[in-house]
């Protein structure tokens, strides 16, 4: 089998964080997302992937490079526009051939892993399988009607869902998906739904095998999402101290100290993870924070947050929490003093608290 990660969309949910970067590349808990996809199709025993680019093709490829640091061998594959998840697959098909393949859109997040479900399809006889979540608000995804066992209806965003079971970003197809694809025809909003084409499979006669996940599922697609798979993934993270710890500091519960990281009179209270060469003097950072690589932290206190690289901020006299903070990013004090702050900044921003 091969595998298919789709990082080709412009994260228009997540901007300003995604005007200069990739969403995928965004980190949580100090990896970027993508490589949360990579790792789950190597550990599935998947080391062929392609990976279907955009704009920020030059950024995806700089910081996977050719897959080996992941055990894989990475194909790039550039892509005009985003013009939706079948165009992805189409443009895919010399390097997938007609090979089983597992399709993974890139900010997707999957507790257990996919190795059993990868198997499955592996060695069994189903020409699809598609994965489903039961969500509360299924008008905003992909939504699956079953008849016990048998999948027989796919729409896209219905406003009368006919079931709670959302299409999460992971599927697994034959090659028969190429023929379902050149049948359908890009929708109202101009692309090719990968939904259309699951329907395609369903009305041909194609056996579409679908499988409910339990544990949890999160799309990283919106601000709170991201703080939401962050706080998730820091809970699973076991405690190490690579970097400096003085012994003015505290550190509680399950905190990381990458490689480099310096702490100084300061508390550390996990869930956490400091990334490398990051200085953390005279400051809190309390639980559900992820502090990446060349950061600054100093005279104050954050919480339940994601601090992108080389970000400064620097006596800010109440709690920073519940952000998402991009690249470059410096604040500071200002004289004027208000209660609280709340704060989701782009990358290069620079602010003055008041």
């Amino acid at each position: 089998m091969k595998g298919l990660i789709l990082s080709g969309g412009k994260g228009t949910r997540l901007r300003p964080l995604t005007v200069t970067g990739a969403k995928q590349l965004v980190p949580v808990a100090n990896k970027p997302v993508i490589f949360y996809a990579i790792e789950d199709l190597v550990e599935a025993g998947i080391s062929e992937i392609g990976i279907v680019i955009g704009d920020t093709g030059d950024q995806v490829r700089a910081a996977i490079g050719d897959g080996s640091a992941f055990g894989a061998r990475v194909t790039y594959i550039p892509q005009d526009a985003p013009r939706g998840l079948a165009h992805g697959v189409m443009i895919s098909r010399d390097f997938l051939g007609d090979d089983r393949f597992v399709l993974f859109l890139g900010d997707n997040f999957i507790r257990d892993g996919i190795v059993p479900l990868v198997e499955e399809f592996r060695t069994g006889s189903a020409n699809c399988q598609i994965l489903l979540y039961r969500v509360s608000n299924p008008e905003a995804f992909g939504v699956a009607d079953l008849r016990g066992n048998r999948v027989v209806k796919v729409v896209e965003k219905p406003k009368i869902p006919p079931s709670d079971l959302a299409l999460i970003g992971i599927y697994m197809f034959d090659h028969h998906v190429f023929d379902a694809i050149r049948e359908i025809r890009p929708s109202a909003r101009g692309e090719l739904e990968i939904t259309d084409t699951i329907q395609v499979l369903i009305d041909q006669g194609f056996d579409v095998v679908p499988k409910v996940i339990a544990g949890w599922w999160i799309d990283t697609g919106k601000h709170a999402d991201m703080l939401e798979a962050n706080r998730l993934i820091l809970e699973t993270q076991e405690p190490a101290m690579l970097g400096r710890v003085d012994e003015g500091s505290q550190i509680y519960g399950r905190v990381v100290v990458q490689r480099g990281a310096e702490i100084r009179n300061s508390v550390i209270r996990g869930p956490a993870i400091i990334g490398e060469d990051t200085r953390i003097i005279d400051s809190y950072v309390g639980p559900f924070s992820s502090i990446y690589h060349h950061c600054l932290v100093q005279g104050s206190e954050i919480e339940h947050s994601i601090i992108l690289e080389h970000s400064q901020i620097v006596d800010v006299p109440h709690r920073i929490e519940e952000s998402l903070i991009g690249r470059y990013v410096e604040i500071s004090r200002s004289p004027i003093k208000p209660r609280a702050y709340k704060l989701w900044l782009g990358d290069f921003t620079k602010v003055g608290i008041l």
